[in-house]
């Protein structure tokens, strides 16, 4: 069984870097090959949206090109991190005909967003827990082909709901459990470990997801925050200088941030930042 694992990853974020490395080393210990894409597949445009939207959530598609030659992709956000020992999620999860994902729907109301998908696409039901609608979060997701999860997805729906619909590739997804049929079943958090389920013992879990603020507390950035649990995570296996490198690139990327913003020079505004985050500045 051909299995791989998926993610998008534009640019040069060190964040990026570091989750392609853990996801590459998480892929030798389950058997599966590690795909990156790193430019765009399906023209969308994006235009006056209802809520944060970009071009490069409607790149899930692409999956369905994958499963022309694998069994099963798992789909990660290149905003996590998983550890070093974490379990094999193929084994732990193996029904081919089933997608696995977290359902954030227990923690947080998406009732809006199914009522918003349902005005563009046509209404369908949404199944709850709790009294609270079934709502997956997309950041990591299991299927193999005989799912047929995106078997009727397209672009031009995608399209049809981008600046309407908040989250819409994940609210896409979601609705497309519902409307096609396709079997699915929710994984245990530490599969996709998110922060609206608080801070405590964040870092045990099998995949850490830094979406939103992530897990920066103090941290004046999430890139920051994330490089630095990477290192911890990682320390049995990275050298020193390898630890230097990615602390001194994410310095770096929060000042181009910063720069961004005010146009003054990075050398100043890392000598400024520095005095507020002495810890942090490399």
């Amino acid at each position: 069984m051909k299995k791989a694992i998926f993610t998008l990853a534009i640019g040069d974020n060190p964040m990026y870097r570091a989750a392609v490395d853990s996801f590459k080393a998480y892929g030798k210990k389950v058997g599966a090959d590690v795909i990156v894409s790193d430019q765009l597949h399906y023209k969308i445009d994006i235009n006056n949206p209802k809520f944060d939207a970009s071009p490069a959530w409607s790149e899930k598609l692409y999956i369905t090109e994958l499963l022309k030659e694998y069994d099963r992709v798992l789909y990660l956000d290149a905003d996590i991190i998983v550890t070093p020992d974490a379990r094999d999620v193929f084994e732990l999860y193996p029904e081919l005909d089933t997608v696995y994902m977290f359902n954030e729907g227990l923690h947080r109301d998406r009732s809006q967003q199914a009522e918003q998908i349902n005005t563009v696409l046509g209404a369908v039901d949404w199944p709850k827990e709790n009294d609270q609608v079934v709502y997956y979060n997309s950041g990591m997701f299991l299927l193999s082909k005989e799912t047929g999860l995106f078997d009727n997805a397209n672009i031009e729906e995608m399209q049809a709901i981008c600046n309407e619909v908040k989250f819409y590739d994940q609210t896409y997804i979601n609705y497309l459990i519902r409307r096609d049929g396709i079997k699915s079943v929710a994984v245990e958090s530490n599969f996709n470990r998110m922060q609206l389920l608080g801070h405590d013992n964040y870092q045990d879990a099998d995949f850490i997801h830094y979406s939103g603020r992530g897990y920066r507390q103090k941290v004046p950035m999430r890139e920051l925050k994330y490089i630095i649990d990477y290192c911890e995570l990682f320390a049995g296996s990275l050298s020193e200088s390898e630890i230097l490198e990615y602390k001194q690139q994410s310095w770096h990327w929060y000042m181009l941030k910063q720069y961004r913003k005010t146009k003054l020079p990075i050398s100043f505004l890392s000598f400024v930042f520095g005095l507020l985050h002495p810890s942090h500045k490399h």
